[in-house]
This record gives C-alpha cells, structure tokens and sequence, in this order.
C-alpha cells in the first residue's frame, strides 16, 4: 500500500522547481497563513507528501549520476568518441573525472537538491508554530510529523554532505536570509555539518514510528531509516572529520538487526526487494513511493542502459525509452582478432590479467550465483531471473528475432560484448584499452537492476517504489566494522547471511570470489560492490572510505588517451570532493569553493 499520494499539491511542487541556493529563502507557503492552510492531518500529510515527491524527483536521477558514473562499476559511454551519446560531455566528465566548477550536471544537481531542504525548512517551522488541538491532532501526533520531516531532511543533507562536504551552507531556517558555507574553513564546515544531522537524528527519533512488520511505515521516514542515516554517518566519519567511529557505528548496526527500531530480516529472494510488492518485503526499511503520473522517476533505474528498441524484448509498450549510453564497466580488453559482431578473440582481463580490485563488474559474479544470467520474466511464474543482458539480444526474452543494433552499427544484430572499443574503426582506430568515449553501439554489459514486466502481465515497471534503505545494508555496515577490527571471519560470516540467498550450490561461499585470494578489505569493498550494484551508492562514500576514489585503479585509468588527454592512474585528490557551481559562487559571495577548485 503506498503512502499517502500526493495529487492536488502537484501544481505546489512545480512552483518549487527553480528552488536552489540562488534562492534559499523561498517559502512555499508564504501566500497562505500556516494556521489557515493546515485544518487536520490531512492537510499535514498532503504537505508531507509533497516533499517526498519532490525528493524523489531531486535525489534519484541527478545523485545516481554523480555516485555512479564517476566510480568503478557503471559509465556513461558515447559511441565514436561523440557522434551520439555525447551530450556535450555533460555526464562523460563524471566517467573521466574531468568535470569543473562550471560542469552542468554539477549546476543541476546543486540546484535539484535544494528545493526538498527548503520545503523541509517551510513545513518543520509551519508545524513548530501550530497548536496541535487547533487542526484536531495530539500533540505526539504532530510531534511525529514533525520528526518525519527533520529525518527526511537530515537525509537530504546527508546526500549533499558527501558530495560537497564542508563547502555547504547550513540552511535550516525559513527566513529571507541566505547562509554561505557553514565555515571558510572547509573541515570546520565538515564538523558543522557532520553534528547538525547527527543531532537531528538523535532528536527526532523517538517521535517516529517504528515498523512493526505490517510494512505500513516502509514509503516514510521511520526510526530504523533515522538510525540508518546516523550509521552512514559513524561508517564515514573518517572521511567527513576524521574521526574513527567504527565501534559506535557497529553497536548501533546491532541494535538495527535487534529490532530496537523495528521489525525486519534478510529475505531469502532477492528479487522480493525489487518488485512490484517490496514495500512487504521484510528486509525494505525505505523505500521512496513511485507511481505513473505522480512521483514518475521508476525508470531511471533500467532506461539509462537500455537500447531503444528495448521493448520488443521486454514485451512492454511504455513511453519511456531507452537511452543506450550507459554500460557496466567491461571485463576484458581489445587484445585479440576483431569479431564480426564486435569484441575481439582473445581479450585479456582487468581482472585476472591485470589484478585489478575495481571495475570488472559481470566477471566479479561468481559464474555459480544466479543473478548472473540474462534477464528473463516468465509468465506462468510471475516472477523473473537474473540482472543483465549479454551477448546476443533477441526479442521476447531471447526466443525472438534478433534485435538490431542503431547508430555506428546500425540494422546488425545487437550483440552486447563485456569490453568498450571502436571495433569498425569509426571514429578511432581500436586500442587494446579505450575510454568508454569509444563505445560503439553494442560495448557493455547492460544491467536490469529493477524487473521490467511485458504488457501481459498488467504490472507497469515504473510504479516500483525505489528502495533507499534495506537491512543487508546494516549487516554489511557491521561486517565491515568487524574487518576494520582484525575479525574477518566475522566479517565472512556476516556478508555470506545475505549472499546464500545468490548461490544453490553454498560451496561456491566458500572462497573468497572471483580476483580475490583471502577474505580482506579488497574483497569488502568489492562486496559492497556486487550487493549494491547500480544503486546510487558506489561512490557515495564506498570508495572514497577505502580511499579507492582517486587512488585506485580501474579499466582506462592509466592505460587510455582521448585526442592527447591522458587518464592517469591516480587522479588528483581534488575530485574526492564535487566542486560548487561556478553559477551559486557568484550568486552567494558567502560561499567558499572546495580545496584545490
């Protein structure tokens, strides 16, 4: 059952769409006196409402692009170094960390993510100034509304925190003034930031309300998503303050999976998380509510890396279409003969060949686990089996004809290789190793992370409620605290409740996987990797906290050039951090541009 829907705020949320930090003292309800518009719970819960859709609208699309296109295991590609795809280089500079201050898709997202914050800030001072018996409310119930919404805005700032850190404002206040950065000097801004959501976590808390296993609670804020905001908090602290507070964040994981905030566990079906129903699944603690005409960003999670004629496979007649410009990162190399359907004979691999503890995404699946098979649905069942699409893509799950490729390798069969090159020579002649400026048309592995249903079944794939939090990632948290404590057969143990599920043959769990010899922080971070695929966490603080981000090696980075620019290894430490647009630096001359921009 969703939550409540909003429809007739609809036309409020757009007002807000321009809403940015070129404008932080707007208020959405500064033509209508806060002890009129409010009457009863519904009118506080259609306002409520209205901030989850319009977070779901800022958060999804634009922070899924910085957290997965600029990290190991997802990239924006273009075919012939630009003749398609290119998209004036607007997301390939997060894929080839070259972006600026003056990079687009940094203005948009800056701009996107303010407008949820300062709906916050409008409803949090609305409600603190209303008698609660006036609109027929108790005062615990009002209390909770107004909990829900300091916790949802204390994740929105969360989401912004680990992209530009310490260069923030802190803007929490409804008025006309606007804040600069929270402190000129970048790690006291840090610290400012970092102890303002913490605090308001911990005093919102209580007032939520805690699931008790019916799933009512699972599209809002509830006590187990406030405690899971403060465990990112603890599990990151090193690269926000550099403060270790892996002990602490470890004992709240444990209350987590005690159920101190909630009922929950870890679901033997995987694919219980991402279907139509997850909002009963007991291991979902979040998960934003979608629906087709209201909240409709249930797309983005498939569209990016699907071809356009994706529906013939899919069996579907949705108006979203696929883009074709995103892959996974490949396994393999240009080494070898050209094949006639592209990829080459002999490849080598980033994986074995090269060692490399990033990147290599389908081949770090173990051949044994069985999300890694091409995505099918069947229809006696209901249900569908494995993530990916590789190799030669037919229509109606593969029993049809073959789908044709468009662009350099339009009208042939579209078949999907794990590498990234120029393999007719357009554009560039082929390297061993390319950026994935140089993916023709067919380069990559393509990822389904959210089921797309045929028409036939009557499910539309974009009404699927977006998880943001589920427990798996609390015992991944815990084992990676008990790594970080010199117990890594605890750690083992931990990551094999949730992996078990992936595997019938439980002997493949009893090493370490694929480009990994022993069960280390190599291995933790590449867990991580594989659970989480494409969910807009991979960057997030993943990298950054094993310092993997900058200094770690994957794919093209040092081994590829673009027309005399080279990808070093190890890129500058300034991109650990986004930098502020150029565009709300001379807007607000409050603001203080990060370290090194």
């Amino acid at each position: 059952m969703k939550y409540i829907k909003c429809r007739w705020l609809l036309a409020m949320i757009m007002s807000c769409s321009l809403f940015s930090c070129t404008n932080l003292d707007e208020e959405v309800f500064d033509r209508v006196d806060a002890g009129i518009y409010y009457q009863d719970e519904t009118s506080v819960q259609g306002a409520v409402a209205a901030i989850y859709s319009k977070a779901a609208y800022s958060y999804l699309e634009y922070f899924w692009y910085l957290q997965e296109f600029s990290a190991d295991q997802v990239a924006w590609r273009s075919w012939n170094g630009g003749l398609w795809g290119w998209d004036e280089a607007l997301k390939f500079a997060l894929s080839s960390h070259t972006w600026t201050s003056e990079s687009t898709i940094i203005r948009q997202t800056w701009e996107n993510a303010w407008t949820t914050i300062g709906l916050c800030n409008t409803l949090i001072t609305d409600l603190q100034a209303i008698s609660p018996a006036s609109i027929r409310m108790t005062e615990d119930a009002l209390n909770s509304y107004i909990a829900e919404v300091r916790t949802l805005r204390a994740w929105a700032y969360y989401n912004i925190f680990e992209i530009w850190g310490g260069a923030l404002p802190l803007n929490i206040s409804s008025g006309a003034e606007i804040p600069g950065s929270a402190d000129t000097d970048f790690d006291k801004g840090c610290k400012i930031i970092y102890d303002f959501i913490s605090q308001e976590l911990d005093e919102s808390v209580t007032d939520l309300m805690k699931e008790d296993g019916s799933g009512k609670t699972r599209n809002r804020m509830n006590q187990a998503a406030n405690r899971m905001i403060k465990m990112r908090l603890l599990l990151n602290s090193e690269v926000f303050i550099k403060q270790n507070s892996y002990n602490e964040c470890a004992t709240l994981c444990q209350n987590i999976l005690n159920g101190d905030y909630g009922t929950y566990s870890i679901t033997d079906d995987y694919r219980d998380i991402y279907s139509i129903n997850n909002v009963e699944c007991p291991e979902v603690v979040m998960a934003l509510a979608m629906e087709v005409g209201q909240v409709n960003t249930g797309w983005m999670r498939n569209m990016p890396f699907m071809p356009y004629n994706c529906w013939d496979y899919f069996g579907g007649t949705y108006s979203q279409s696929g883009w074709n410009c995103v892959c996974l990162a490949p396994s393999w190399d240009n080494s070898g003969n050209v094949q006639p359907y592209g990829g080459t004979d002999n490849p080598k691999s980033f994986l074995t060949d090269y060692g490399d503890k990033l990147g290599a995404v389908y081949e770090r699946f173990h051949d044994k686990d069985i999300r890694k098979q091409n995505y099918v649905y069947n229809e006696t069942t209901g249900n569908y089996q494995g993530i990916f699409l590789k190799g030669a893509i037919k229509a109606n799950y593969g029993k049809g004809a073959a789908l044709k490729a468009d662009a350099d390798r339009d009208g042939q069969d579209l078949v999907y290789v794990d590498q990234v090159g120029t393999f007719l020579n357009l554009g560039r002649n082929l390297e061993t190793v390319m950026s994935p400026r140089w993916g023709e048309t067919n380069s990559g592995v393509r990822l389904v992370r959210y089921p797309v249903y045929p028409e036939s079944a009557g499910i539309d794939f974009q009404n699927i409620d977006e998880v943001e939090f589920r427990l798996s990632e609390v015992v991944y948290t815990l084992a990676e605290c008990k790594m970080r404590a010199g117990d890594a057969e605890g750690a083992k143990e931990l990551v094999y409740k949730v992996k078990t599920r992936y595997f019938t043959d439980k002997s493949a769990l009893e090493q370490p996987g694929p480009g990994f010899a022993s069960f280390d922080m190599d291995w933790m971070l590449s867990e991580w990797g594989l659970e989480f695929l494409g969910e807009g966490r991979r960057r997030r603080t993943d990298l950054r906290r094993f310092d993997k981000f900058t200094q770690g090696q994957w794919w093209f980075f040092g081994r590829a050039t673009d027309d005399g620019l080279s990808y070093p290894a190890k890129r500058d430490r300034k991109y650990e951090w986004y930098p502020l647009p150029q565009s709300a630096l001379m807007v607000n001359p409050g603001l203080v541009q990060n370290p090194n921009y």
